[in-house]
């Protein structure tokens, strides 16, 4: 895969720089790998720690938490870093916090020490997931932009494929402290060769250095920690609580705006999102992540309670869809480069929706459900790949890395909700108030409803996508990110 990029870049006439395209993309790819393995890793170990530390499952939820609270709230801010003070120097500083606080968290004596070592590999993964897209545009050419997203994607499926499996293979042979402490050689790895062939930050006046907005990245940072935490505390229910939080969220939404308006460098400057193709680029991120989370929330009570499987082909039949998304990442890219990133955006969401729309009329058989499953990942896989190739693609060198960041928050808080919203509409239409005792035939139209409802937010993404195109077609409209 690497070697088909190399050829690119030694074909744009650099050929003597292969060698260190190929290690720097080795390096990108291990970054976003291990990010990803760090979200789906830990999931699957919650039951032996609860066993493991004598805790609730509300306390040691917050091991996944504390990681998805740091990638969320940090990732625009650790972006916008990147770009003022230079994304190499931060990148290896985010591999070596990631690298440093698997070992913390592999040696962790009580939980809550766990918990802190988590939030600091969060904060790690943070910085490698805003980065690693950012660096694309400096690694390779701008006719190969696709098949380096693709590989990233690629190694992003990979990460949430392996997590489970790897997780619990781990935790069987070595105990649940391997789970962490196999982060460790690929952290030092992808450490090495991010050092060595990374290419160097371009160092301006210190003039020409925009001020780190400090007071917008609190807000920006309080504001997501309240929605994410509202999305996801109380374990479905949606109480006093969650509603308090969400309604922190939307003051702290609004004072956020009132101070990136004022201030002399922003850190998000609010008239790039007159950026017809960037707004609708983070909308549909979002929207499709929302869809995406349905298949990782319904698919295991559906796969369980309708379809009478057991854990082990559970297991099986969801890694599916993440393998499919690998497979198909690389090619994705290429095709994305060949036709157009913009044509391949609007193809992957027809896929997305095809996929949803066939889930939603299917009878409860095996083969019905992993058929419409390959067919929304290779969807995700097209779509993923064109949609951030044609933002990375035409940024400014400068705001690479803020951007890379939206658009990994946009993915984010598109599954955070999807994990709420989703879960709440399979719980209302199978009529689920105790999943273990519900109907098959109940678990099977909570199902089909859900889909249907997925599909419809798809062609509201499809809705976007071609509004979007035809704003950004507009002469008088701004062409780039300012």
């Amino acid at each position: 895969m690497l070697k088909t990029i190399d050829a690119g870049r030694a074909v744009a006439g650099n050929p003597e720089r292969a060698p260190s395209v190929r290690w720097a993309l080795a390096s990108l790819s291990l970054s976003m790998l291990l990010s990803s393995l760090g979200i789906s890793i830990a999931n699957v170990a919650l039951p032996t720690l609860a066993q493991a530390f004598s805790a609730s499952f509300q306390d040691v939820q917050w091991i996944v938490l504390a990681y998805l609270l740091a990638i969320t709230t940090l990732i625009v801010s650790v972006g916008r870093l990147g770009d003022i003070t230079g994304r190499r120097r931060l990148l290896l500083t985010g591999l070596f916090l990631f690298t440093t606080a698997s070992v913390l968290c592999g040696v962790a004596p009580t939980l809550w020490l766990l918990i802190a070592a988590r939030t600091a590999q969060g904060l790690g993964a943070a910085i490698m997931m805003a980065l690693t897209m950012a660096f694309v545009g400096e690694t390779v050419p701008k006719a190969r932009t696709g098949s380096a997203m693709g590989l990233l994607g690629t190694m992003s499926a990979i990460g949430t494929a392996l997590g489970p499996s790897l997780g619990g293979l781990l935790i069987a042979g070595a105990g649940w402290r391997a789970i962490f402490l196999v982060n460790v050689p690929l952290g030092l790895l992808a450490l090495v060769l991010a050092y060595r062939y990374l290419p160097a930050d371009r160092r301006g006046p210190k003039t020409d250095r925009a001020g780190f907005d400090v007071v917008g990245t609190l807000l920006l940072a309080l504001t997501l920690g309240a929605y994410a935490l509202a999305m996801t505390i109380g374990r479905g229910s949606f109480g006093p609580l969650n509603m308090a939080l969400l309604v922190a969220a939307v003051f702290g939404a609004g004072f956020f705006v009132l101070v990136e308006a004022r201030v002399a460098s922003p850190l998000i400057r609010l008239g790039a999102f007159r950026n017809a193709m960037l707004s609708a680029s983070l909308a549909m991120s979002a929207l499709v992540a929302t869809v995406m989370m349905a298949t990782l929330v319904v698919g295991p009570f559906y796969l369980s309670r309708a379809l009478g499987l057991d854990a082990a082909l559970v297991g099986i039949v969801m890694s599916v869809g993440p393998l499919v998304a690998a497979l198909t990442g690389v090619p994705a890219g290429r095709i994305a480069d060949r036709f157009g990133a913009g044509r391949m955006t609007v193809i992957g969401l027809i896929a997305i929706a095809a996929g949803c729309f066939i889930l939603s009329m299917m009878p409860a058989t095996l083969p019905a459900y992993v058929a419409p499953i390959a067919v929304i990942t290779s969807g995700y896989a097209l779509f993923q790949t064109a949609n951030n190739t044609a933002v990375m693609s035409d940024i400014r060198p400068d705001q690479r890395g803020v951007v890379s960041g939206l658009l990994n928050l946009s993915r984010n808080l598109g599954l955070i909700t999807g994990a709420s919203v989703m879960g709440a509409v399979f719980a209302v239409a199978s009529e689920a108030i105790d999943i273990t005792t519900t109907r098959p035939e109940a678990v099977a139209a909570g199902m089909r409803m859900t889909f249907a409802v997925a599909a419809i937010l798809i062609v509201v993404a499809l809705a976007i996508a071609v509004g979007g195109r035809a704003l950004a077609a507009r002469p008088s409209l701004p062409g780039g990110v300012s």
